[in-house]
């Protein structure tokens, strides 16, 4: 397995991600960033996991809300 040191999102789980995100912004202005029903409708870290992947547009935005909450907060 190559190693990727500049990538931020090596080793992190989505599960993290999701977590970490839900912790911060709370799933109602998560829904609002990203309009997906798993943030919108009965929000959980379950049903985003199974609704994020497996629609590769929707995580790439979470992981990209991701990326800027952790570059906000340095």
């Amino acid at each position: 397995m190559e190693s990727q040191p500049n990538n931020p999102l090596h080793g992190i789980k989505l599960e993290q991600i999701v977590t970490e995100l839900e912790a911060h912004y709370g799933w109602e202005y998560m829904g609002t960033l990203i309009n997906i029903r798993c943030f919108t409708d009965n929000p959980s870290v379950k049903s985003s996991l199974k609704f994020l992947r497996r629609t590769p547009w929707a995580r790439t935005k979470v992981e990209n809300m991701y990326l800027n909450m952790l570059k906000n907060k340095g």
